[in-house]
């Protein structure tokens, strides 16, 4: 048994393993160095789960190939050492120190997922995925991430980086408008179920057109230069904000959406192959 953690740019994002089966997923936010320290003095699974996710949940989305179980785990899981092994990926240098006091951690680097030609500067969370991704479906393979940022990232036939680019999220973007201008409103995104009108008669519906709208464009245009470049090349999603855009995707681009994998635990997938390589 050993516990996955991806360090993202706003939460904690959490899977446990049994061996080489995913088992349960969850997310919290940042946690204290001093709930950290207690973890680490943890007597049993539950006492440690208890210390990072305190309120039952189910993940919200099955993966398409894997049947979770319901959190916390089934008393039946198999006793783990005290405290269970963390492999750790993270894009904040910040926490990951703090994560590196965890007694039994393994920080997952770039030398060690095989990507070939790669870059330094190239994050972990990016690579990851696509590697997930790619080992599962195969290659070449394109990753869209729809989180706080929103990523493109893509690797050909022989595994090798394509290359990618990095744009502000959706939330990103109806923040930078609504913190940045003195007249416009916040607009959240909780406030978007369907589509807006794209000429809208008033601002915050205009907010939402100009964003949404240019988003989705953006994404079909990435979509179709990867097709050109790839035309069996496969494309998978991730990130919080998939299933909204799956949703306004389907209802302007119905084509495109019926060849997305929609997977929400690539990053996961991809821990998995470098702890089976690495530190099995």
């Amino acid at each position: 048994m050993w516990l996955a953690l991806e360090i993202g740019n706003s939460r904690l994002h959490w899977g446990l393993f049994i061996g080489e089966t995913l088992h349960s997923t969850w997310d919290t936010e940042y946690l204290p160095k001093s709930v950290i320290s207690q973890l680490a003095q943890s007597q049993t699974l539950d006492d440690l789960l208890l210390q990072i996710f305190p309120t039952p949940n189910k993940t919200d989305e099955e993966p398409q190939h894997q049947k979770h179980t319901s959190f916390p785990p089934s008393p039946h899981l198999p006793i783990p050492p005290s405290p269970p092994p963390l492999l750790l990926a993270s894009v904040v240098p910040s926490q990951t120190a703090i994560w590196e006091t965890y007694p039994d951690v393994q920080v997952i680097t770039l030398n060690e997922v095989p990507l070939k030609k790669v870059y330094p500067t190239f994050g972990i969370d990016r690579a990851l995925a696509l590697w997930g991704a790619g080992k599962i479906w195969g290659f070449p393979m394109l990753v869209i991430d729809a989180g706080t940022a929103l990523t493109f990232t893509a690797a050909d036939a022989n595994q090798c980086l394509v290359g990618g680019a990095i744009l502000p999220g959706l939330g990103l973007q109806f923040a930078t408008l609504g913190q940045k201008t003195g007249q416009l409103p916040l607009v959240e995104i909780s406030q978007m179920a369907s589509l807006p009108p794209r000429f809208a008669l008033n601002t915050t519906e205009a907010i939402q057109s100009g964003v949404i709208y240019t988003f989705l464009a953006g994404i079909k245009d990435f979509i179709q230069a990867w097709w050109n470049l790839f035309p069996q090349g496969k494309i998978a999603m991730k990130g919080g904000d998939r299933t909204l855009l799956i949703n306004y995707l389907q209802a302007l681009y119905p084509d495109i959406t019926t060849q997305l994998i929609v997977e929400p635990n690539l990053i996961f997938w991809g821990m998995k192959e470098i702890f089976l390589a690495n530190y099995k």
